[in-house]
Formats: structure tokens, sequence, C-alpha cells
């Protein structure tokens, strides 16, 4: 095990003001790499790195394919790349999507938990839902600290939130007073080794380093459930951690209960949405058919079949967009 401390750093929405916030208040001196992951899309430009080190005083580098971890050194989740620790090197992998992202949070911080043990430290910051949840356990079960940014005093304190109620977090703490605890942490000497990672984490973590699930060991660590991967339609398997419960699938793809509600909803919404458009589609054609019945084959009675048949279409899409307009979401929305 590394004899130094690691920091990871996981954010969501309102993420990009946060990490500049923290990344200011670290010394030139800071003593520990810092892996940070910030939710974005998979064509996102990138500029995360650029933008933290003219935040602060530490480099920060995007990770699209491996790099050596060196102390005071910030290193960024690439778009549609996870990032993931390893003994002395950080590395860009195209693991399944975990909580709909890539990069998502717990890929970084369980790889954090199983490298560096009681030497990570895990910081979720603001943002929806509950990416990092997972992972801080992971950190804390694994020896490591885990700090939380206050979610009164988060942006968006879902995420913030989440990891209080399921993690036992060492401190909880406004977001101005991270970079000092952090200074603070760092400079404490590291609790004796833990035990070897969990069966759990060493499968999820291969999955994240593009094994093929089933060989990693996927069906070991969980049990079907009746729920289908809103993804990839395959059955999730349920996988138990403390008093929470997550998902995974036979391709991979992880999702919490939370990210799980919202991946679902959205896929109710397209349905609907789907189902309107088919019905306009069916209506116009009828009126069309109707139209050309009326005046090259001089049949009334069938054209007013079709456009009886059109206006039942009409009532019934109608029906849906009621429902699609008026329906409140399963969960909380990303």
């Amino acid at each position: 095990m590394p004899n130094n401390h690691v920091v990871v750093i996981g954010a969501s929405a309102g993420g990009i003001e946060a990490l500049r916030v923290v990344v200011a208040g670290l010394p030139r001196d800071f003593p520990a790499p810092i892996g940070i992951v910030l939710h974005m899309a998979p064509q996102s430009p990138g500029l995360l790195d650029a933008i933290l080190s003219r935040a602060g005083h530490l480099p920060a580098v995007s990770i699209r394919d491996h790099a050596r971890l060196k102390p005071g050194h910030i290193y960024v989740a690439a778009p549609d790349r996870h990032m993931l620790l390893e003994p002395g090197v950080v590395r860009a992998t195209k693991g399944p999507r975990e909580n709909r992202f890539r990069p998502a949070i717990d890929p970084l911080f369980r790889s954090a938990a199983q490298v560096y043990g009681p030497a990570a430290i895990g910081v979720v910051l603001t943002g929806n839902l509950d990416d990092g949840t997972a992972g801080l356990w992971t950190i804390k079960q694994l020896g490591g600290t885990a700090i939380v940014q206050d979610p009164a005093d988060a942006m968006f304190p879902d995420m913030p939130r989440s990891a209080i109620t399921h993690v036992a977090v060492d401190h909880t703490v406004p977001l101005n007073e991270i970079a000092p605890l952090l200074v603070r942490l760092t400079g404490e000497t590291i609790a004796p080794p833990t035990p070897p990672a969990p069966r759990t984490v060493e499968v999820e973590m291969k999955i994240a380093k593009e094994e093929n699930p089933v060989a990693a060991g996927i069906e070991q660590i969980g049990a079907p459930s009746p729920y289908a991967c809103p993804e990839c339609h395959g059955v999730l398997l349920q996988l138990k951690e403390g008093n929470r419960v997550r998902f995974r699938c036979h391709t991979g793809h992880a999702y919490s209960a939370e990210s799980l509600l919202a991946a679902v909803d959205e896929g109710i919404e397209a349905s609907l949405s789907v189902a309107i458009r088919t019905l306009e589609e069916g209506r116009l054609l009828l009126c069309g058919l109707a139209d050309h019945l009326a005046s090259a084959h001089d049949d009334a009675g069938a054209a007013k079949a079709l456009v009886e048949r059109a206006d039942e279409a009409r009532r019934q899409a109608e029906v849906i967009r009621k429902v699609a307009l008026d329906r409140e979401p399963l969960g909380v929305k990303a």
C-alpha cells in the first residue's frame, strides 16, 4: 500500500464552482495527489483541467489514458471515461456506465479504497441524486476518511444528503472549510492497513477496468431481481451494501435505487412521447387515405370510416398527452 494519502473528489450539478473554491484553497506544497470526477456529457469539450489549473496553485491534467500519480497534482476524469487509481498510477477506462454516467464518481472512489485503504480521503460535493455514496461507503469500510459538503451549503444538496444518510461520514463542513481540512488530514499519520478489499469491490473494479462482467464474477455478488436494466434491458442483479440496495446487470451497468428510478422515469417519458407521435402519424395517414378515397374513388362511406378512426386516434393521443403533462416523476430528477 502506498505510504502517502490520496484525495478523491466527486461533484455533479453546481460542481465547477465548488471545485474552484476547493482547489483555490490548496497550497503549492499540498502533499497528496487529487483525483476529481465531475459528471459531464460524453460530448463535453473537457475543459475542467484548464479551469482548475487557473483556479489555484496546483496543476491539473485530464486523464485520457494513464499517468503517474504525483503529490500536489490534480487528475481530472475526461469526458466518456471512468478514472481509476492503481498503485502509483491513474488510468482512464471505458467501463460500463454507473448511475447513468461515465465518468462516474463511485468507480474512482472504490479504486481509491481498494488501493489506498486508510490513506484514501473521499469528498462528496454538490450534485443531484446519489452518485458517490456507494464509493464513499467503500472508502469508510476500508479505513479511509469521508468528507461531505454541508447540504445546507451546497447548490444542489442531494448528493451530500445521500452520503450523510448512508455513510458514517467523518466530516460534514461548508465548502470553504474543505481545503483547510484536506491540508490538515493529509499531514496526519496514516492508520494501520486494513484487510483486503471484499470480493464485491474486486469484482466491480474488474468491471470498471473493462473485464467481461460474467468472467469477473458478477453473478457471485448479487441475486437476480425482477427489474430490467434501462440501458441494455438485461436482468439486474441486486447487491446489498450496508442499509442500501444497488443493482448491476450482466453487461456491467450499475445503478443506485435513485438512479434506477430516474432512468425508469426517463423511459416512461420517452415511451409516452413515442406513443403520442405514433398516434399522430396514424391520424395523418388515415386522413390522407380518406381524402384519397373520397376524391379518387368517390367512396364517401369508406372515407367517412377512416375519418372516424382518425378522430379516435386524435382522442387517444390527447389522453396520453395529458398523462404525460400531468404525471409526477417516480424519483428525483437528475
